[in-house]
């Protein structure tokens, strides 16, 4: 494991809130940030309202854009994990419950009955499936810093 792919990993598994970029079927982009969890294949699980603008995003077109930053960091020393994914609404009552077990123990809390999010309820659970990553990186160019990217296996 590079020491790239390490960092990125440590900034996932330290940053509980993923931001989900989406666009509408007009491209229209819409941003938003969502309390996630992640499994050991680094895929992404949240709850949201199927009437927010980035669910129907993501049931029109199921492409998303991940940004994990940690924002805790000195001005100028923050790092950012950022991921390209195919997203989709889970469906499947055994990845259901596996998203809940993931989420609710991020929180140290028992997981809520799946029918949380099921049948009348305006909730559901959305998956990102990580299709390519990157970590970010600094460069001198003179006196500046320049923001750059390096791909990074998850």
């Amino acid at each position: 494991m590079t020491a790239e792919t390490k960092k990125a990993k440590e900034i996932i598994a330290k940053i509980i809130y993923i931001t989900v970029a989406t666009v509408s079927k007009d491209g229209e982009p819409w941003n938003s940030p969502v309390y996630s969890a992640f499994d050991s294949d680094y895929n992404f699980y949240w709850v949201s309202p199927t009437a927010t603008q980035h669910s129907k995003n993501i049931k029109e077109n199921g492409k998303a854009f991940l940004v994990i930053y940690d924002s805790t960091a000195p001005e100028g020393t923050g790092d950012g994990v950022y991921i390209k994914a195919k997203a989709s609404e889970v469906r499947s009552l055994k990845e259901l419950a596996h998203a809940f077990k993931l989420l609710y123990a991020r929180k140290d809390k028992k997981a809520r009955d799946i029918s949380y999010v099921l049948k009348k309820s305006p909730l559901r659970v959305y998956k990102a499936v990580p299709e390519k990553a990157w970590l970010n990186t600094f460069e001198k160019v003179g006196e500046h810093s320049v923001d750059g990217r390096i791909e990074v296996k998850l």
